[in-house]
């Protein structure tokens, strides 16, 4: 069995111990890595090596960050960053071929506050995101492409479709180009297996949330036709997100038959 994992670590100095903690006890074939936060070479691949992980990573000073970790396997790194936008500097893209799949690992734009000129990059963001999944597509390799999205797909993935009515996660927009990737043969692994909802990935720091348990699903696994295939299971380890000093991201995770 194959498991790929995704976790928005919001930074990686900050959460160090709650991640290596996580790496230990899921032991995940492959873990995707967004918000690092830090330059390339402040990047602790010693850490994860004590631990048997290999690694490829696209880090920014800060800011953003992604990176792919593999479990006694180099990643062979495919690509940073998306094409579009030559003058576009954020770090949110990174792919790899490990463990004989195509490995995506994505940050994808915020958006808010929407209307106006980060919610227009967000837009842009996913139309390049797009591209270069159907170019995934064309070669016809098994492919998951997993992240953060920022992307709120349907009222059933929220707590509370009012309380985020008016947030670039859930405009028309947001949700329009993140279903066209359905419609071009990808698969939400989390939506299929929980077709209901009600399923989080996110629980803000604000307003007790966490323990309220005000979240929504904005972390996803899309799988390509050739992946989705070999879908066995698929979950959230959401017990992470309620230890001490924790993101505000759960882990996803999917299991694959090898």
């Amino acid at each position: 069995m194959l498991k790929v994992a995704s976790f928005n670590i919001n930074g990686i100095k900050a959460r160090l111990p709650r991640l290596l903690e996580w790496l230990e006890e899921t032991r995940p074939s492959v873990a995707c890595l967004q918000e690092i936060k830090t330059q390339d070479e402040g990047f602790p691949a010693d850490e994860f090596e004590k631990l048997g992980y290999k690694a490829v990573w696209h880090g920014q000073k800060g800011f953003n960050g992604v990176a792919i970790l593999a479990d006694g396997e180099q990643p062979v790194e495919v690509r940073r960053g998306l094409e579009g936008e030559p003058e576009d500097e954020h770090s949110r893209y990174i792919e790899a071929q490990v463990f004989g799949i195509r490995v995506a690992c994505i940050y994808l734009p915020n958006g808010n506050p929407q209307p106006g000129p980060k919610f227009d990059y967000k837009l842009r963001w996913m139309d390049r995101l797009r591209s270069r999944m159907r170019q995934i597509a064309a070669e016809e390799v098994p492919a998951i492409v997993t992240g953060d999205y920022n992307v709120i797909p349907n009222d059933c993935d929220v707590w509370a479709p009012k309380a985020m009515d008016s947030d670039a996660l859930m405009q028309p927009g947001s949700r329009d180009a993140y279903t066209r990737l359905m419609y071009e043969g990808w698969t939400d692994a989390l939506a299929t297996h929980n077709p209901r909802g009600g399923v989080w990935t996110y629980w803000d720091y604000q307003a007790g949330a966490w323990q309220r348990d005000h979240g929504f699903r904005i972390d996803h696994a899309l799988l390509s036709p050739e992946l989705a295939d070999r879908l066995v299971a698929c979950g959230v380890d959401k017990v992470h997100r309620g230890r001490e000093k924790a993101s505000d991201h759960a882990p996803v995770w999917v299991a694959l038959r090898t």
